[in-house]
């Protein structure tokens, strides 16, 4: 593992309370959707390292996108069957709080994944900066077109916290360059086809496009399947990371993505709630360094999910 891609936001150690529990804890995981494959990385994350550490995970996923009325069902699921823990990626940061306040209720201990919850009590939060990340990747694509031309944004689902985060990064990133002129900023709700169709529409209008930055890896997908007849040039960048965006930065269509890290960020929140029930140290909040991957540094990241190994906890504390 690259040390260098964790960063201890807050460094001090805490303990849980009450007794250390032995082997064999439940842990629900619940994730956005079933679509996406960073959530299906940070699937692959907690079953890797609840099986390291003897424990089982439970996942919970909406068969909707994204879908709050689903999600909160879920909560009332979790509260009355009681796991362990919870590791908790919650479809709305704000609308799913009165989740989070149930399971605090039914005392589940709940640590937070991706996107950060806006209340409850939370054990523990692990994800990345939205922020920093869309920044980086932005400013990356921004200087392979020169620093000058139209570009255009395809955004996440409005409201959700990573999505505006990543376009405030996106944004910001523009503003350091006076020739590059932003031309279209549109969601694509973070789906392959939706983002497609969009960037299908936007180049009806804006057929000279220099660069795309996609918020996510499945919507940058979308945008190079648009590009596939060869009339546009445009050059594409995502963010999380995924083994799809390795591939094609590989295959030399899709300039870089911002490593988010789903399968890390799975590992590291259910080794959190596992040595939490332990009564083992864990760390209050880990954010990871935003990392550019493109052709010059994709071969670490060349492996399936479900071949990688998780960290130790040594590895995560440092």
């Amino acid at each position: 593992m690259q040390k260098q891609t964790l960063l201890a936001c807050v460094a001090a150690l805490a303990l849980s309370p009450g007794p250390a529990m032995a082997n064999g804890e439940t842990i629900a995981v619940m994730t956005k959707n079933q679509t996406n494959p960073f959530f299906q990385a940070e699937r692959v994350g907690a079953e890797k390292a609840a099986a390291q550490l003897n424990a089982k995970v439970l996942q919970y996923i909406p068969t909707q996108p994204d879908s709050i009325p689903e999600q909160m069902s879920q909560f009332d699921d979790i509260a009355v069957k009681k796991p362990d823990a919870v590791v908790m990626v919650p479809v709305d940061y704000k609308a799913m709080v009165p989740g989070v306040e149930k399971l605090n209720a039914a005392g589940i201990p709940v640590i937070n994944a991706t996107d950060r919850s806006a209340g409850g009590k939370l054990v523990s939060f692990v994800g990345a900066n939205d922020y920093d990340t869309a920044k980086a990747t932005g400013e990356a694509l921004l200087k392979a077109i020169g620093g000058k031309g139209d570009v255009v944004i395809i955004e996440g689902v409005r409201g959700a916290l990573t999505a505006q985060d990543r376009l405030r990064g996106f944004t910001d990133a523009i503003k350091e360059f006076p020739n590059v002129k932003l031309v279209a900023s549109q969601p694509g709700n973070y789906q392959r086809l939706q983002a497609n169709q969009v960037m299908e529409n936007l180049l009806q209008a804006n057929p000279h496009v220099a660069g795309v930055m996609a918020a996510n890896d499945a919507m940058a997908a979308g945008v190079l399947d648009a590009l596939t007849d060869g009339s546009s040039k445009a050059l594409v960048v995502g963010i999380n990371g995924t083994k799809e965006a390795i591939d094609a930065i590989k295959a030399g269509t899709l300039l870089a993505t911002g490593d988010y890290n789903g399968f890390l960020q799975g590992c590291i929140a259910t080794t959190i709630a596992i040595r939490y029930l332990r009564h083992e140290p864990i760390i209050d909040s880990i954010v990871m360094h935003p990392v550019v991957i493109d052709k010059t540094n994709y071969q670490p990241y060349d492996m399936p999910v479900d071949k990688r190994s998780c960290p130790t906890w040594d590895e995560i504390a440092k």
